[in-house]
């Protein structure tokens, strides 16, 4: 049997306990074929790529996102606020987002993402100031062919109502509910090998009515989707909850119904010990944004701390607005440093810092059974991984360990869903350059400049 493509001569990271050093991998209708360690044994290919040594894992998985955010990157009145600050003097800038700007911006997201290592992102998209935003996403996705998992966020308090965006972005409940109807008639595959789903996403437990979370639960469990929001991530939502609800934060969450396998929660820095315990037990997973967390100064969740508990952990970017980037091996890296400062240095390895980067990520969006892993069957999702000569001299005796350590480390090669995505470090898009040329008169546009 021929297969599609065949990458030899590298170290493979299969999968955690499983990998080969000079290894093959084979690729066939746009799933792993096979994997093997002797190049003889190797299936025949219509085209083959020697990894020359290079490590190659998994795709990355992104697990929290804010795309549209690229276009207010860096954005000089509020680089050093609060969390809170830092919303409200971005609120009324993204107020001027349409379909227009949106889709450049994620196609803008998806390229950074493939560069970065990421083969397939969820992206929440909560600020609707026009409709039909979600459907210019998976647009972008589908020209550029990234694996792409769209959230359907909401928020319903404004100003006005004690919130903190203007009421231009968000909208009432009835119109947030239909509108989450028609985005899964339309896009959501529920299929194996699906290129593009959708989940349930309200902003934040002081951003929307009790209504929509208790509704968007029971959407969930009528349509077998997944849930996710923000959740413990600063004091001040503490304090909200407990002169609003009488509650914290987590005992909330637990109130309307979300304490249950489907829902993954972003960030989680500040619930007790003991919330923790209820939600690993619950079946929810959480995603850690190490260098969003630490740019804005919020604190970071211990996130080997929360997998000791039994709680699955994966990794996100974050806000390309608050990270300012979108590259999740740099996320990897960084939860690295994070929780080896935070616990000292047998804390955690750079294969556990994988681990939540790939097999992470996947329980975070509920398919581990094709995506974080390069097992026969699983999904065609890779990367070969590119670091200069000098980044590496010396770094002789463990490839992964090597691949956080020895920095830089980029895409050489990006595969999704079997295509070749990023070649050589570069792209695979001979639009690009109109794409950033119109994304940046986009974000002239939105920051009024």
């Amino acid at each position: 049997m021929t297969v599609d493509l065949l990458i030899r001569d590298a170290y493979i990271y299969v999968d955690r306990d499983h990998e080969i050093a000079d290894g093959w991998l084979a690729i066939k209708d746009r799933r792993v074929h096979s994997v093997g360690a002797e190049v003889a044994t190797a299936p025949p290919a219509r085209t083959i790529l020697s990894a020359r040594v290079q490590l190659v894992t998994p795709g990355l998985i992104n697990a929290h996102h804010h795309m549209y955010q690229n276009l207010t990157r860096a954005y000089a009145p509020v680089t050093n606020g609060t969390l809170f600050e830092w919303l409200t003097g971005l609120y009324p800038l993204w107020a001027d987002l349409d379909a227009e700007s949106v889709y450049l911006s994620t196609c803008v997201a998806m390229v950074e993402l493939l560069m970065g290592g990421c083969t397939t992102s969820m992206d929440h998209m909560y600020v609707h100031p026009k409709p039909f935003l979600i459907d210019a996403q998976f647009r972008a996705a589908r020209d550029i062919g990234f694996r792409f998992y769209a959230t359907r966020g909401s928020m319903t308090r404004s100003v006005k109502d004690g919130g903190l965006p203007p009421a231009s972005v968000v909208q009432d409940e009835d119109t947030i509910l239909a509108d989450s109807e028609r985005l899964v008639a339309a896009f959501h595959d529920a299929s194996p090998g699906a290129m593009g789903r959708v989940a349930l996403a309200p902003c934040s437990l002081f951003s929307v009515s009790e209504r929509i979370m208790t509704e968007s639960a029971r959407l969930a469990e009528k349509h077998d989707l997944r849930l996710h929001t923000h959740l413990a991530e600063d004091p001040d939502e503490d304090r909200y909850c407990a002169d609003v609800y009488g509650c914290t934060p987590t005992e909330y969450f637990e109130r309307v119904g979300w304490a249950t396998p489907r829902s993954w929660v972003a960030h989680y820095i500040y619930p007790s010990s003991d919330e923790i315990d209820r939600l690993a037990h619950a079946g929810v997973c959480t995603a850690q944004c190490p260098c969003s967390n630490m740019m804005i100064g919020g604190g970071a969740a211990d996130a080997m701390g929360m997998r000791r508990r039994g709680m699955r952990v994966g990794l996100g970017c974050d806000g390309s607005a608050s990270t300012d980037h979108g590259s999740m091996w740099l996320e990897t890296r960084m939860a690295l440093l994070l929780g080896r400062f935070r616990n000292g240095p047998h804390s955690m390895s750079a294969r556990d810092a994988l681990d939540m980067a790939t097999r992470g990520g996947a329980a975070c969006l509920g398919w581990e059974d094709e995506i974080g892993h390069l097992r026969p069957g699983a999904c065609a999702d890779l990367v070969i991984w590119k670091m200069s000569d000098i980044a590496r001299a010396g770094a002789l005796s463990d490839p992964v360990e090597a691949w956080l350590r020895c920095a830089p480390a980029v895409a050489g090669t990006t595969i999704v869903n079997g295509a070749i995505l990023v070649e050589d470090g570069v792209p695979v898009m001979s639009n690009l350059a109109e794409i950033l040329r119109d994304h940046a008169r986009e974000a002239r546009r939105i920051q009024r400049l």
